[in-house]
Order: C-alpha cells, then structure tokens, then sequence
C-alpha cells in the first residue's frame, strides 16, 4: 500500500518537472520574447478570495480552506468539518464585476469534492460604427465564466492531491469562445511541524478561439462597379492557449499560541504568457478572531502595475459553524485599486 503511494507521489513530481522544462524549452525557443496578451480566458488570472489578496496572493500552500479549489486544489482535502461554502465579490478595473462562488462537500475516507463558479461581467454599452457613431440601437456586453468540479483526497497524514476540471466560456457580445481546463494540485506538511509546502499546474487545457454570427459578413471582393456583390464570408480568428502556469509555494508558522498567529508564505509562478514572478505576505491572527494582513504581489514581473496588499478578516463561531469575512485591498499603480470581499461558512 505503501508502495503505491510513493508511486503516485513520483508520478505527480514527474509531471511536474516535465511541465516546467517544457516552460524552460518554451522560453528558449521563443528567445526570451514576451507572450503577453497572447492567451486567452485572462480573467482565471484574478485571484480569488479577499484573504489570498490581501496576503499579496501567496496561497498555494496555505489553501487548507475551500479557496483550494482556484489557488491549490490538493488543499480541499484538509477542509475540517462536513464542508465550507464562500462568496467573493470585487468591483474589477474598468468597472468590470469579478465574482466567485464554492463550496465543498467532505466525504470522509473518500476525500472531498467542491464545486466553483467564476464570473467576470462587463456593464452594457450602445454597439457604434462609422456609420451610426451615436449607436445603432443594439448594446453590447462580455460575460466571461468557468464552472469547475475539484476532488481531493489525503494520501497520507502529510501528502495530499487534488485535481480540478473546469469549462471555460469567453463571451464578447456575439462572439463566443469555449474550452476546457484542469489543475493538478500537491500539498505536503514536512516533518517541521510549522512548515508546509504545495505546487499547483493550472489552466492546462484546450486553445480557445471566437466564433458566432457577427463573424459572418456579406462581402464585395472586387470593389469594382458591375463586379459581385453581397457575397457571404466570415472572418477568420486565430486559436490562443489558456493562460497555463505552474505555481511553488512555501508557508511558515512562525508564531502559534492561544493569543496570536503569524503566518508567513511566498509563491513562486512560472507563467506561458510573462516572466517568473514572486508573490509574499504576512499575516497576523489576534485571540484567533482578528486577523491582519499584507503583502507584495508580482515582484521581479517586468512592467507589472501590481504591488502592495492589505487586508483584514474576522472569525466567529457559532453553533457548530464558523463564520468568516474577509476583506482585501491590493494596489494596481496607474489602474487604481481593486478591493475584494469575502464571506465565507464552515459547516
């Protein structure tokens, strides 16, 4: 039994590993040039929950909670209780709305699975061409969603993994674009009690391109009088990756009493579509109810307009349950801020 636990265990460091060379080989090939922009579904990229903000998004191996289902999917497994449900909202830049939406289900021996929603809306505005620049009496929209199913399970008291599948849809007033997706998950308590490890691969799947009706346009190829006229064509767009990455993180306790907690953690990303980038935070819990937090997101990411995080949050018990709301601020330079609110139910 033991054997083929180890054997599980170097599958997954080897699929790893070989994802990261192949970033390695990618990033050799291209000469260093860099993608961004060059992938699709680019809102899987904003992070999820107010506490992991405010931490400046070094999450991965602190995902014990039901945010392991976007930042660590292995760290569903160690959920305590029968489940945890939570609710993110955030006003994103450009007055965009970004919300996101699980809970988890704990199975016992047999692990645990959670179900999440992410959404990403744009606010209506009037369609405007040459012709009509006032408008042409139609509006238009983008709605951006991913729907995902995260198992994981404990493969020992230290060791545990977890994988998500998710469908991704792109919607930008007629144009649609879908895909599919998953994450492989890895978390590892080590022998020094206070200190924790994770990895995660995510967004590994399908290329996405638009495609609807508004693609479809009546054409003159001749330009020419007497030449042909309102014949049918369509335009042609190009097939973009996901926004694939893979993601080191480590947590350290420094600080656990009855009185005050203080958490430090860092993650390391490597993504297909920008540098490497270091994200850290710090976070202090008072009497196990106040919890204060900061962090720097991004850093060594070239041209980046992220930076400081803050954030507070408040536990409660009650009736078998616990309660928790979390708010996050993170700095976004000549973008503004964005603030991000949680509320979160242990059940």
């Amino acid at each position: 039994m033991k054997g083929n636990r180890f054997s599980v265990i170097l599958i997954i460091l080897l699929i790893i590993l070989g994802i990261n060379f192949s970033f390695s080989q990618n990033a050799q090939n291209v000469n260093n040039v860099h993608r961004v922009g060059t992938t699709a579904a680019q809102f899987l990229k904003i992070a999820a929950g107010a506490r992991p903000v405010g931490m400046g998004g070094a999450y991965s191996a602190l995902a014990t909670d039901i945010l392991a289902v976007y930042w660590n999917p292995a760290g569903l497994s160690r959920v305590v209780g029968t489940g945890e449900a939570i609710f993110n909202h955030s006003s994103w830049l450009a007055e965009t709305n970004y919300d996101f939406a699980a809970f988890s289900v704990n199975l016992r021996n047999m692990g645990s699975v959670g179900f999440s929603l992410i959404s990403l809306r744009t606010p209506q505005q009037p369609v405007r061409t040459v012709e009509h620049p006032e408008g042409t009496g139609q509006m238009w929209d983008a709605n951006m969603i991913s729907l995902a199913v995260t198992y994981a399970r404990n493969l020992t008291d230290r060791f545990s993994i977890g994988f998500t599948g998710k469908f991704v849809q792109e919607r930008i007033f007629q144009a649609i674009a879908r895909g599919a997706a998953f994450d492989l998950g890895i978390l590892y308590q080590t022998p020094i009690e206070s200190i924790t490890l994770g990895a995660a691969i995510f967004n590994f799947g399908t290329k996405m391109r638009l495609d609807g009706r508004i693609l479809f346009i009546n054409e003159e190829p001749l330009n020419e009088p007497g030449g042909p006229t309102e014949i049918p064509a369509q335009y042609r767009t190009e097939k973009y990756d996901m926004p694939l990455g893979l993601r080191f993180g480590l947590a350290w306790k420094a600080v656990k009493n009855e009185h005050m907690e203080i958490t430090m953690a860092v993650d390391g990303t490597q993504p297909n579509d920008n540098t490497e980038y270091l994200n850290s935070g710090i976070e202090i819990g008072l009497e196990r109810m106040l919890y204060l937090r900061a962090g720097y997101k991004s850093l060594f990411l070239e041209n980046s307009e992220q930076g400081l995080t803050f954030g507070v949050g408040f536990r409660y018990d009650a009736v078998g349950s616990n309660f928790k709301f979390d708010f996050g601020w993170a700095d976004y330079g000549r973008l503004q801020s964005v603030k991000f609110v949680s509320f979160a139910i242990r059940y």
